[in-house]
């Protein structure tokens, strides 16, 4: 761009456009096609090959030892009670048992504490062969209607649970119409341990995904009524059970919270659990756990990271090994790198 100096007026700048010469775009062109345009290009030789693969496994093992130590730090308490919240006469049909409202659901368990667990303690439950990545079911639902209530009237997405007697649904969908119901009360001694059930889902969602004027309406009122209910009186936002299952799950097994313990659980403490077992999972051969969990600094327990750091670590270490060998044993001579096909240039000027 060039300014003309001798005029003060605006109208005198002046902005020449510079040619681009086909020949200089072909060029171009034809180094980016050829690879020949300037770059890294390392020269992987044996030293370079065998002194990275030791790096990255002595770089990789102490992470994953770290890693791994954390999560076997996470104390757990598992009890699967499913099948043994079935009365004896409807153990040959689970399922006439869940679907008759007249028999009771009610069920006691017992859980010894074998560790000192630190507050706070996570309560989740558990379901295995749930298929919550459906593509069916993940399309259940509609976001516009979770924000913002009836006055979004498009929920054809939300098939086949969208209404209910002519009358729309609120919070529509397969996912939210499935919603977990079990419940669960937990007695230490003579005392009753106070679950905290706030603050469990993601603040994004409460705040952004589900409205704070919006109610449920029409909701559970069909023949078939599918999981949990919600209280008309209070808005989803406020509904955290409804949020956290709302997050679908990518795997058929998942854990989802239902609230924590906010005080210390001693060695030896006996808890007792009295839970209503609601929720059909015996229709298609699903499975309920209780879990009672301490977190660390990764979160939950979970070594698949730490020995998948250790394993490729411990592997690029066998691979150096196994090259410097094969080096010693058969040693290649090494060619002049000058005569690289990027180097040539500079050798003939």
């Amino acid at each position: 761009m060039d300014v003309d100096g001798g005029s003060t007026s605006s109208d005198s700048t002046r902005v020449r456009s510079i040619p681009i010469h086909s020949g200089q775009c072909k060029a171009f062109l034809s180094q980016f096609k050829q690879q020949s345009l300037p770059a890294c290009k390392p020269v992987l030789t044996p030293a370079w090959v065998i002194a990275t693969l030791l790096l990255l496994g002595f770089v990789f093992i102490p992470i994953g030892l770290v890693t791994l130590h954390a999560s076997r730090g996470v104390l757990e308490i598992v009890d699967r009670y499913d099948a043994d919240c079935v009365p004896e006469e409807f153990k040959g049909n689970k399922a006439s048992y869940i679907k008759d409202t007249s028999v009771p659901k009610n069920c006691t368990r017992i859980l010894k504490v074998h560790k000192y667990m630190k507050a706070p303690i996570y309560i989740y439950y558990q379901l295995d062969n749930y298929y919550q990545n459906h593509r069916r079911y993940v399309k259940s639902r509609s976001d516009q209607q979770l924000l913002h209530g009836l006055k979004y009237n498009d929920t054809s997405s939300c098939k086949p649970e969208e209404s209910n007697n002519g009358l729309p649904v609120v919070p529509c969908g397969l996912i939210a119409w499935s919603l977990f119901n079990d419940t669960y009360t937990f007695i230490r001694g003579t005392a009753e341990l106070r679950v905290n059930r706030k603050n469990i889902a993601w603040k994004s969602d409460r705040d952004h995904k589900f409205g704070k004027h919006v109610y449920p309406f029409n909701f559970q009122n069909g023949t078939l009524i599918g999981g949990g209910k919600l209280d008309p009186n209070i808005p989803l936002g406020d509904q955290e059970d409804l949020i956290v299952w709302m997050r679908t799950s990518a795997l058929p097994s998942f854990r989802k919270i239902y609230g924590r313990i906010e005080e210390d659980l001693e060695a030896d403490d006996v808890i007792v659990v009295h839970l209503m077992n609601n929720y059909n999972t015996y229709s298609f051969g699903g499975k309920k756990k209780l879990v009672i969990s301490t977190s660390s600094w990764l979160g939950g327990r979970n070594d698949f990271l730490g020995v998948a750091y250790i394993f490729v670590g411990s592997s690029a270490i066998i691979l150096s090994l196994v090259f410097l060998l094969l080096h010693v044993k058969n040693p290649r001579p090494y060619g002049d790198t000058a005569y690289l096909s990027w180097n040539r240039k500079g050798i003939s000027s």
